[in-house]
């Protein structure tokens, strides 16, 4: 799948407002079934990454927390309530 091809057929296309709401829904069942995935592979004590995106300085930790919809994550920076489909593991190679 080529993001540029679906996002030019979304602005070029003659979509009625049911069929665009359509989209949106189907867009967002598909982000909240990933952080779902991510979630589920988290562990509390795993080191993970992310791009802060105030910041957007690359960010290592360890998780503390797996709430609802954030996890917590514990850096030298502090404690960071991160969305789980923003993260990604850290192996022990990558970490030392």
């Amino acid at each position: 799948m080529n993001i540029t091809l679906i996002n030019t057929a979304i602005l070029q296309g003659n979509f009625t407002n049911d069929q665009l709401t359509s989209i949106v829904d189907a867009v967002k069942f598909a982000k909240a079934r990933l952080s779902e995935q991510n979630k589920r592979a988290l562990r509390i004590g795993d080191n993970v990454n992310f791009t802060s995106s105030k910041t957007g300085q690359n960010v290592t930790g360890m998780v503390v927390k797996i709430a609802i919809k954030y996890v917590t994550v514990k850096t030298v920076q502090g404690l960071w309530r991160v969305p789980a489909n923003m993260l990604s593991p850290v192996y022990e190679a990558e970490y030392a």
